[in-house]
């Protein structure tokens, strides 16, 4: 080989090493239907609070969230670093177009404003579906990590959910019948099979103490006598007032009520108050689902 093409052969390869991979296309379907991303895009805005729940528990930065509260282990995102890009429910048009966007991310409260979104970038919606909760979460989790180059971690933390919820069906086999409870304002919905918190039931194996509740996401308004004559061995409850930081009157005073305490469920202290900022605001993310389920093996193993 000459020593000119010798030369010309080794710059190539140096310049080859050190140059790096261009972004790969990737096609994602979602609740939506399919939108072709780039691996690891340079700027995210997040409206779903699962997605980023599971991309902060997957180390992935992202650079806009809406406005409001987080619950605590995502309060990070309330900093100024992070542009404010409306709210859960109405995109600030003006901040999104300003940021310019390489992926946006809507989901469950956001999902509407999807086609408006899409047109000013890549967006996919990573709405879970309650019928198949934790197969569409493993979907939503998978296509993030696929994105952003983390399969190794999400198999990692899914593997131990799974594990953690086949511990849970374990601990609460035979624990009788359980009622969902939802309060805000001082009233109360109950949330049965097929409903907003259908995981407990489809996912978690439980059984519910009421059939034939009306499927949706606001469930079915309850009293006190419903509560009474349902007598659920077990009532979860979700207190949505503080969830959402507005004040109201606290979901343990709501249910201090002599019909409730009748129900075998506060006779033998089954009543647990879920972590309502896990449960209604962040869903299907994988931080909180984890917790979640330790949250309910932890009342099982204590009975």
């Amino acid at each position: 080989m000459k020593p000119t093409t010798l030369l010309a052969t080794l710059a190539l390869t140096v310049a080859t090493a050190f140059t790096p991979a261009l972004a790969e296309d990737l096609t994602i379907k979602h609740a939506q239907g399919e939108t072709t991303v780039s691996t690891n895009p340079e700027t995210v805005l997040v409206f779903d609070l699962a997605s980023l729940d599971t991309l902060d528990a997957l180390g992935v930065e992202v650079d806009g969230v809406p406005s409001g509260g987080k619950p605590g282990h995502l309060k990070k995102y309330e900093g100024d670093e992070y542009a404010k890009i409306g709210t859960l429910f109405e995109p600030d048009y003006e901040a999104v177009n300003a940021a310019e966007p390489d992926l946006i991310i809507v989901g469950g409260r956001s999902a509407a404003k999807y086609a408006d979104l899409a047109k000013i970038a890549p967006t996919i919606d990573l709405t879970v579906n309650q019928e198949d909760y934790l197969g569409s979460m493993r979907a939503n989790v998978e296509s993030l990590a696929k994105i952003f180059g983390k399969e190794a971690e999400a198999e990692e933390k899914l593997a131990k959910l799974e594990e953690s919820i086949a511990n849970l069906k374990e601990k609460s086999a035979g624990a009788g019948r359980v009622l969902v409870v939802l309060t805000t304002g001082g009233r109360m919905s109950a949330h049965g099979k097929g409903g907003r918190f259908n995981i407990i039931y489809d996912a978690f194996g439980m059984t519910p103490a009421a059939d034939d509740l009306k499927i949706g996401t606001h469930g079915q308004a309850i009293s006190h006598e419903f509560i009474m004559e349902t007598n659920p061995d077990w009532l979860f409850v979700v207190d949505r007032d503080a969830a959402i930081g507005q004040e109201g009157q606290a979901a343990q005073q709501v249910l201090d009520n002599d019909l409730v305490g009748q129900t075998t469920a506060w006779k033998n202290n089954q009543v647990v108050y879920l972590d309502a900022a896990n449960w209604y605001l962040v869903g299907a993310g994988l931080t909180a689902v984890q917790a979640n389920v330790d949250q309910l093996t932890e009342a099982f193993t204590k009975q």
